[in-house]
C-alpha cells in the first residue's frame, strides 16, 4: 500500500528519522492555520507540497482539471519565503490536476498539500531501502545524486548507486553503515550524524512492515545535520494484521477506481494498457498468461488473479470487474484446477456471461480437475466461448479472435 508523503514523515518522526515540519492540509480554509503553526516555531520559509501518489511533482505541470490546455503552475512543489506567496501555491495547486512524467499525461487530481518548512542545505543524496528478491536480503541503496530519479542514475551513470545487503541473521552492521558513508564521501560531523540517521531509518523499514523506503533528497543541512527532505514509503499488505491504524492511511482517490471495486471481492486487480483481459487464478499464472499473450502478437489489458478459489461469485465479479474497461475486445480466460474443479469454474464462467451479457469473444482454458467435464459444460452452454486445449492454443485463439 502506497502511503502520501506526509504520512511517511509522521511513522519515521516515531522511529526518531529527522524530518521537517509540516502540516497536511486538504481545503484551503485550512491553510491560514497550517501557516501561523509554522511561524510560532520561527519558522519563515515555506514549502508548499501536493501530496500524490507519484514522482517528479516538483517538475511537474498544474493543469484546471475542467480544461486541460489551461496551465496553471509549473511545479508541483514551490518554495518561498513570502507567506501571502505560499497562499497563492497553495490555492493554484489545491484541487487542480498535476501531470509528471510518473501520472501519465492523465495526471492525479491534488486533494492535499503539505505545508512544510524550508530548509537551507548544502547537500543533497539519495538513500533507498527495499527487499532484494533476487538474494533474499534487505538492500540499502545511497548515491551521491540526491533529488534525481533514482532510475535515471541506475540507468545511465549505475556506479555513482552504493549498495549494501543486510544479512537478515544479524541485522545492519555498523561497519555497513560506515561503508555507505565513506562511499558518499561523509566525513566529520557529517559522517557522525550519518550513522544515527540509516540506524533509526532501517529500523523504521523493518518494524513498520515496509517493502519500501525512499529518501529522495537527504538533505545536508547548513549546520552539518541531516534531514529527510521527501520520504516515500510502501507499507507491505501482509503485514495490516500487526498494524491496525495502517488501513486508514490509506487514500483510494490515488487509486484505479477498478483496483479499489476489485479489493472489495478479495480480487488482485491491475489495469494494463492492451485490449485482452485476462481472468486467472494464481500470480504466477497471471504473469505467465501476460507474457504468451505478446508472444502471440496480443496485449493484456489487465492482470486479475481470481485466487485459489475461483468460485462463480468470484468469477461474476472478475467478468465486471475487467468488462469495465471500454479497451477491453476479448477475454482470456486461464484457470488451473487444483484447489477449485474446473466443472465449477466452468459454471460459473457460464453463469457470469448470462448475467452479465458479455458482449466480447471469450477464449477459456482449463486445465486440472474435471477439466473434461469443464470443456463439455461450455461447448454444450450454447455460449459463444471458445474452448482453448492449452496455454499456447489459447493465446492463438485470442489473438485471432481480435483480427476477425
Amino acid at each position: 500500500m502506497k502511503i502520501h508523503e506526509y504520512q511517511a514523515k509522521q511513522i519515521l518522526l516515531k522511529y526518531g528519522v529527522p524530518v521537517q515540519n509540516g502540516i497536511p492540509i486538504k481545503d484551503i480554509s485550512e491553510f491560514d492555520a497550517a501557516l501561523s503553526t509554522l511561524q510560532s516555531h520561527g519558522i519563515n520559509q515555506f514549502v508548499v507540497k501536493s501530496q500524490i501518489h507519484a514522482g517528479g511533482r516538483g517538475k511537474g505541470k498544474v493543469y484546471n482539471p475542467n480544461n486541460r490546455e489551461e496551465l496553471i503552475l509549473d511545479g508541483g512543489v514551490k518554495f518561498t519565503t513570502d507567506a501571502v506567496k505560499a497562499k497563492e501555491y497553495a490555492e493554484k495547486i489545491l484541487g487542480n490536476l498535476l501531470v509528471t512524467h510518473q501520472t501519465g499525461e492523465e495526471g492525479k487530481l491534488v486533494q492535499t498539500l503539505f505545508i512544510t518548512e524550508g530548509l537551507d542545505y548544502t547537500h543533497e543524496f539519495y538513500i533507498g531501502i527495499l527487499l532484494d528478491r533476487t538474494v533474499g536480503k534487505n538492500v540499502i541503496m545511497a548515491s551521491t545524486e540526491g533529488g534525481v530519479e533514482i532510475e535515471k542514475v541506475a540507468a545511465e551513470t549505475p556506479e555513482k548507486i552504493i549498495k549494501e545487503w543486510i544479512d537478515p541473521n544479524i541485522g545492519l552492521q555498523p561497519f555497513q553503515i560506515r561503508r555507505l558513508a565513506f562511499g558518499l564521501g561523509l566525513e566529520g560531523e557529517v559522517f557522525k550524524n550519518f550513522v544515527p540517521f540509516i540506524k533509526t531509518l532501517y529500523k523504521a523499514y523493518e518494524e513498520s512492515d515496509a517493502s519500501l523506503i525512499e529518501i529522495n533528497p537527504m538533505a545536508i543541512l547548513n549546520d552539518k545535520k541531516i534531514v529527510a527532505l521527501d520520504a516515500k514509503m510502501t507499507l507491505d499488505d501482509n503485514a495490516m494484521f500487526r498494524h491496525k491504524d495502517y488501513p486508514e492511511l490509506r487514500d483510494t482517490n490515488e487509486e484505479d477506481p477498478l483496483e479499489v471495486e476489485a479489493s472489495k471481492y478479495n480480487l488482485n486487480y491491475v489495469k494494463l494498457d492492451g485490449n485482452v483481459g485476462c481472468m486467472v487464478n494464481g500470480a504466477g499464472l497471471a504473469m505467465a498468461t501476460m507474457d504468451i499473450i505478446k508472444l502471440a502478437g496480443g496485449d493484456p489489458a489487465n492482470f486479475l488473479d481470481v485466487g485459489g478459489g475461483a468460485s462463480k461469485e468470484t468469477v461474476e465479479n472478475g467478468f465486471r470487474i475487467i468488462l469495465s474497461d471500454p479497451n477491453v475486445k476479448a477475454i482470456l480466460v486461464n484457470i488451473f484446477g487444483g484447489i477449485v474443479r474446473c466443472d465449477r469454474v466452468a459454471g460459473g464462467i457460464i453463469e457470469a456471461a448470462k448475467n452479465i451479457n458479455i458482449q466480447v469473444p471469450i477464449v477459456v482454458r482449463l486445465a486440472g480437475t474435471n477439466a473434461d467435464i469443464a470443456r463439455k459444460m461450455l461447448d454444450e452452454s450454447g455460449l459463444a466461448i471458445i474452448a482453448a486445449e492449452g496455454f499456447k492454443d489459447a493465446a492463438e485463439k485470442i489473438t485471432q479472435v481480435l483480427s476477425n
